[in-house]
């Protein structure tokens, strides 16, 4: 039996920060009958993960988190969630067991967010336990491939698709965003810090200056993983919000990485997307260049 088989039964820890997606793959993880503990960043997780949590600790109690897996048995450990802030190095030295680790976790902080996520798992490792991925325990919650919803892409979306990818391709290999906007052949937004939300919203407001012009409902935001991105932690995510920031933008459609990028509140999102007019696809990469779907 090989170790991914061997470690399907061992109990997982899902360390849950901010948004929905948390409790998704708690949901998930009942339903598939998995084993596991529940421990919600303070001040990241929302009400509803707190409630659900088995413990809260906050930033600086890294130590009482060793403590508490070891307590509990936990040999896998899923990091899900937004993270808004870095940790307060203050509040470190209220843990003992934390203290001990301040120089490791030092490092870990040091270096950009590719970096820092990469460092964070080879922390956990280096304590004994096993970093996995939402591919892992509920790939269901990925996108797939292929048209998720009922409308499709014409041919004029699949060339500005093309180019939209080329660019998330080209920002990931300077780790500075994950999405980009092409409309009418033509590049008109790039993803940085900002994020995408803020991204949309400057899409709409450029096309509602004049300043991108295109007849109807034109355009497609694409978002993809990093290159050699870890996709453990950090998936590219879409929802409902995106949906509506899209529409808003006058948008054609969103495309995803199949297998790379998360899908959050898949159902309501795949249903607004129907409702509103907006096509959604997985994508694989190494079938970007075959025939696209006709009008």
């Amino acid at each position: 039996m090989s170790e991914r088989a061997d470690a399907q039964f061992a109990r997982l820890a899902l360390i849950a920060g901010n948004g929905v997606i948390p409790r998704q793959i708690a949901d998930a993880l009942e339903t598939a009958g998995r084993d596991y503990r529940l421990i919600a960043i303070k001040g990241e997780a929302d009400e509803a993960t707190r409630r659900k949590a088995n413990t809260e600790l906050g930033w600086g109690e890294i130590g009482r988190l060793y403590a508490f897996l070891n307590k509990t048995g936990c040999e896998e450990v899923l990091l899900i969630g937004g993270v808004s802030r870095r940790p307060d190095f203050m509040s470190f030295l209220a843990d003992f067991g934390t203290l001990k680790r301040l120089p490791a976790i030092i490092r870990a902080l040091a270096g950009g967010d590719d970096s820092l996520l990469t460092k964070v798992i080879r922390l956990f490792e280096e304590e004994g336990f096993l970093v996995v991925g939402i591919k892992d325990v509920a790939p269901q919650l990925l996108a797939s491939s292929g048209v998720l919803g009922r409308v499709k892409p014409s041919k004029a979306d699949w060339h500005d698709l093309e180019l939209a990818l080329k660019a998330t391709k080209r920002l990931g290999e300077l780790d500075i965003g994950q999405a980009a906007v092409a409309v009418a052949d033509r590049v008109i937004a790039l993803e940085g810090a900002e994020g995408t939300d803020a991204m949309l919203q400057r899409c709409a407001e450029l096309k509602s200056s004049g300043r991108v012009r295109a007849r109807g409902r034109a355009g497609v935001l694409v978002k993809t993983a990093k290159p050699n991105q870890d996709l453990r932690v950090d998936l590219p995510t879409v929802g409902p919000r995106t949906i509506d920031l899209a529409h808003s933008a006058g948008l054609a459609g969103i495309a995803v990485e199949a297998q790379g990028a998360l899908i959050a509140d898949k159902n309501d999102t795949l249903k607004k997307a129907d409702e509103t007019g907006l096509f959604v696809v997985g994508i694989d990469r190494a079938l970007i260049s075959d025939e696209p779907v006709d009008d």
